[in-house]
């Protein structure tokens, strides 16, 4: 038993991170004597119905499969994908079976994630985004739901291990209970306490709801912190909040009646996609937690497609090897992988591994920079609007 019910990773490794009916089947398996050669697909949808997600997870799922004698094909990693395929395995079933668990809790976790970051950030392009929403996950979650906000999109993220894991800075300033500790009418001394102790490089942003007013507190921490003060964050309660956006117009006022139009002002607190939607023309940048960290995973299904080179599926999937296309307006299109793709279409599937060996160039398809670059420009050529709902932290 490990702390904090956490399953390492030899356990997932090894593949004793699985359902049980997974080391049934392989003991049946070998008892008979088969071990076929099979092809199997990552699936969420069979056939396109115009409702894209953000593939995201394939690092640790190549980091899972890399070593094993398979051949492996999957969409880059920040592609949107609807139907078909977002990856293949080929080789003998029983070189893999037992990772399946795992492997598709590395995908449908990671792409659920970060379809609803690129969802905010489609909402608000041009505003500073960040992820809050570690404190709703399990911390051994917490690096999972960081980057793959990245891939979604945010500029940044608030778990300092997380950081450490992804090679990234974590960013934030100060809480409410940095506040309350200094007390009622002692929101200056709090303010100037954090610009004397805290890192040159962090930027000086205020929180300004604590005990009074959102327009008070944030004129008390202009005349606090003066040219020092880079911003201000509002992150009231719902209860407490009524017309936000009138709230932050009167405080960008108050600021430029001041001369201090200079000072940017973020915002937190249950933020969602049509939160941001409806802020994004005031506000300098959001903080979003749950609606991003609690996002629902992507429901992805593993199915054997082909057999011994002869096509084969369950009911209700499509059997033989597939390959995915984005055409030529944009759309997504799903074809057997021995017949010709639509005329202008981009074939998304990769080849990442060969004989369990990443293929030259195979990381690109998982670089994290490459990644946000992807989905952003995906996002533009299909159109993506994303969710409406608001969040909730």
């Amino acid at each position: 038993m490990t702390e904090f019910d956490i399953v390492d990773a030899d356990a997932i490794r090894e593949g004793r991170a699985t359902d049980a009916y997974f080391e049934r089947t392989e003991a049946t398996l070998e008892a008979a004597g088969r071990n076929p050669r099979v092809v199997v697909e990552v699936t969420a949808d069979q056939f396109p119905d115009g409702e894209f997600e953000l593939f995201a997870g394939l690092e640790n799922a190549v980091a899972l499969l890399e070593g094993r004698d398979v051949d492996v094909d999957a969409i880059p990693e920040g592609r949107l994908f609807d139907g078909g395929p977002v990856m293949r395995i080929e080789g003998e079933y029983l070189e893999f079976a037992r990772l399946e668990t795992s492997l598709l809790g590395f995908l449908s976790h990671a792409s659920g994630i970060a379809t609803a970051a690129l969802d905010c950030r489609v909402a608000a392009p041009d505003a500073s985004v960040l992820s809050f929403g570690a404190r709703h996950v399990h911390p051994a979650m917490a690096a999972t739901v960081e980057r793959s906000a990245l891939v979604g999109g945010f500029d940044g993220f608030s778990h300092v291990a997380a950081g450490d894991l992804i090679g990234r800075e974590a960013s934030g300033t100060m809480p409410h209970a940095l506040m309350i500790c200094f007390g009622p009418g002692e929101q200056e001394a709090a303010w100037r306490a954090f610009d004397d102790a805290v890192d040159e490089s962090v930027p000086r942003i205020a929180l300004c709801d604590t005990y009074t007013d959102e327009r008070d507190e944030v004129l008390r921490a202009v005349e606090a912190l003066g040219d020092r003060l880079a911003g201000v964050r509002l992150d009231t309660t719902g209860s407490r909040r009524g017309d936000f956006r009138h709230i932050i117009r009167e405080v960008q006022w108050e600021l430029g009646a001041r001369d201090h139009d200079d000072v940017d002002v973020y915002v937190s607190g249950g933020l969602g996609p049509a939160d941001l939607r409806e802020l994004a023309d005031v506000v300098d940048g959001f903080g979003v937690g749950g609606y991003v960290s609690n996002a629902d995973p992507v429901d992805f299904a593993l199915d054997i497609v082909s057999v011994d080179d002869r096509p084969g599926a369950k009911r209700g999937k499509l059997s033989g090897t597939k390959e995915v296309y984005r055409t030529a307006d944009g759309g997504h299109a799903v074809v057997l992988a021995d017949r010709p793709g639509p005329e202008g279409g981009e074939p998304l599937l990769r080849p990442l591994l060969r004989d369990g060996e990443l293929v030259d160039g195979g990381a690109e398809a998982f670089d994290l920079d490459a990644a946000t670059q992807r989905a952003l420009a995906d996002a533009e050529r299909v159109g993506y609007a994303g969710e409406t709902g608001a969040g909730g932290d």
